[in-house]
C-alpha cells in the first residue's frame, strides 16, 4: 500500500520528462501523473513499444503524447529547429471528435515549443487539410479513411520518415470498418518505428495486431481487464418497452440540474428522441454519424458550453470524448456489444469525479444486460422509481412523440423535394431557434 501511495505521489519530473514538458503539464493544471502515465511514460522514454489498457478517463492521451513530445524535443536539440523532423508521429483514432480532441491536447502540451499539428478527418474540406500538410507538421492525428485519401492524393505527402505510430481505442480501429485502411497505412509506414496501442478493452484483435507490428512490447494494465471507475454509481431499471420514454423523461426531470448523455442504438433514434425531449422543454441535442462534421462539433460545443444539457447520441460519442461536466449517462438502448457499455459509462465520473449511470432494460434487452453484468463482474442495484409517478408523464410523452414523428416525416419530405441536406435547419429546430415554442412537461 505504501508503495502504491509513493507511486501516486510521483511528479512528471520524476518520470524523466524534460523541463519544458513538466512546465507544460503544470500550466495545464496537471499536478501529478495518473496511474497509466506513471507506468507507461518511463518505458516509452526507454524506447519500448507499449500496449496500454486503462479505464476511459484515466489520462491515456497524456501517456502517449508526453513521450512523443519528449522525443521530438530531443531531436530538436540535436538537429536544431530548422531541421527538426516533420511527420514525426501519427495518431489514429476511430472517430473524428476524438481525433480533434487528441490534437487539442498535443497542441496544449506543445504550445511553448512551436509544435505544429494537423488533423485529417472526414467531413471537413480536404483542401484545408492539404494546406495544413504543406506546412510540414510534426504530429498528424486522423481517422484511417481520410489519412489513406491523403496518402493517395496529396502531392508530396509521405510517412516514410515516421518515427511513432499510436492506435488510440485500438480495439475499435481493428473492426472491419477500418481493416483495409489500416492495412494500407501499415504497408507504407516504416517498420522501424515506435508503436503504442491504447485501449480501454483488450480484444483478440488487439492481441493479433500486437504480434503483427510491435517489437517486444511492454503491456501496462492500469485497470482490471474490463472495469469501471469506483466513483461511478451504476444502476439499472427493468421496465416494459412501451413505457421506456416515460421512464427517461422521469429521470431527466428528477435530475434536471444535471448534464446527461443518453445513448441510443441508431442515428434515427437520436433525432426522434431529441425532438420528443425538446417538445417537453428538455434542452436536448442529438449527435450521430449521419450529421455533417460541422454539425456534430456544433452539437458537442453546445453541450459542453451548457446551452443544451442533454446530449442524445449513438456510440459515435462513447469513445474517448472528454466532456468534464457529464453528471449522468443513461443507456436508453442497451448496447448489443457489452464492451460498448464500458466506453459509454466512461463518459462520466472522469478524472476522480463522481457520476451516475442508469440502464433502462426492457423485456427484449435482458440477455444483453446480463452479459454486461457478467463482463463487469458485479450485479447492479435497481434504480428506485414509482411506476405510478412515472406514468403521470404518459399523456404528455405520447403527444410529444406524435408531434415529433409528424415533424420528422415533414423534414424527410422537404429533403426529398429539395434534394439537399437540411442539417442546418434541423439543428436550429432542435435548439428551438426556429418554430413555435414547445409545451412544458405536464403531470396529470
Amino acid at each position: 500500500m505504501a508503495e502504491e501511495e509513493k507511486e501516486e505521489m510521483k511528479s512528471f519530473k520524476d518520470l524523466g520528462l524534460c523541463e519544458e514538458l513538466v512546465e507544460a503539464c503544470d500550466s495545464l493544471g496537471w499536478k501529478n501523473p495518473t496511474k497509466i502515465q506513471v507506468e507507461a511514460i518511463p518505458h516509452a522514454l526507454e524506447g519500448k513499444d507499449l500496449i496500454g489498457l486503462a479505464q476511459t478517463g484515466s489520462g491515456k492521451t497524456g501517456a502517449f503524447a508526453l513521450p512523443i513530445l519528449h522525443a521530438l524535443l530531443e531531436s530538436h536539440s540535436k538537429q536544431g529547429y530548422k531541421s527538426a523532423p516533420v511527420f514525426f508521429a501519427l495518431v489514429l483514432s476511430p472517430t473524428r471528435e476524438l481525433a480533434i480532441q487528441i490534437a487539442e491536447q498535443f497542441e496544449a502540451l506543445g504550445s511553448g515549443i512551436s509544435l505544429k499539428c494537423a488533423v485529417l478527418v472526414g467531413g471537413v474540406d480536404i483542401m484545408q487539410q492539404q494546406i495544413a500538410l504543406g506546412k510540414r507538421p510534426h504530429i498528424i492525428v486522423g481517422t484511417p479513411g481520410r489519412l489513406v485519401d491523403h496518402l493517395t492524393n496529396t502531392k508530396g505527402f509521405s510517412l516514410r520518415m515516421l518515427k511513432y505510430l499510436v492506435l488510440d481505442e485500438a480495439d475499435r480501429l481493428l473492426n472491419e470498418d477500418f481493416e483495409k485502411a489500416l492495412d494500407d497505412i501499415l504497408n507504407v509506414i516504416p517498420r522501424d518505428r515506435h508503436t503504442y496501442l491504447f485501449s480501454a478493452t483488450m480484444t483478440k484483435k488487439v492481441k493479433k495486431l500486437q504480434r503483427a507490428c510491435l517489437r517486444n512490447p511492454v503491456k501496462i494494465e492500469a485497470a482490471s481487464k474490463y472495469s469501471t471507475v469506483d466513483t461511478l454509481k451504476q444502476q439499472y431499471r427493468f421496465i416494459p418497452a412501451k413505457y421506456k420514454d416515460c421512464y427517461l423523461v422521469n429521470i431527466l426531470t428528477e435530475m434536471s440540474g444535471c448534464t446527461s448523455m443518453v445513448f441510443t442504438r441508431t442515428c434515427d433514434a437520436t433525432r426522434l428522441l431529441a425532438f420528443i425531449l425538446r417538445n417537453l422543454n428538455i434542452r436536448a441535442i442529438p449527435i450521430s454519424g449521419q450529421m455533417t462534421q460541422a454539425k456534430r462539433l456544433g452539437a458537442l460545443n453546445k453541450f459542453k458550453s451548457g446551452e443544451c444539457n442533454v446530449l442524445v447520441c449513438t456510440d459515435v460519442a462513447s469513445r474517448g470524448l472528454d466532456i468534464p461536466s457529464v453528471d449522468m449517462v443513461i443507456n436508453y438502448d442497451i448496447p448489443t456489444n457489452s464492451k460498448d457499455y464500458i466506453h459509454r459509462v466512461g463518459r462520466t465520473a472522469r478524472a476522480g469525479r463522481s457520476g451516475v449511470a442508469i440502464s433502462l432494460v426492457n423485456q427484449y434487452e435482458l440477455e444483453w444486460y446480463l452479459q454486461i453484468e457478467k463482463l463487469i463482474g458485479k450485479k447492479l442495484p435497481e434504480y428506485p422509481a414509482q411506476e405510478e409517478e412515472v406514468l403521470q408523464y404518459l399523456e404528455s410523452v405520447t403527444e410529444a412523440k406524435r408531434l415529433s414523428q409528424m415533424k420528422l416525416k415533414e423534414i424527410g419530405g422537404t429533403k426529398k423535394r429539395r434534394g439537399g441536406d437540411d442539417d442546418d435547419e434541423d439543428i436550429e429546430r432542435y435548439l428551438g431557434v426556429k418554430g413555435k415554442s414547445s409545451k412544458k412537461v405536464k403531470r396529470k
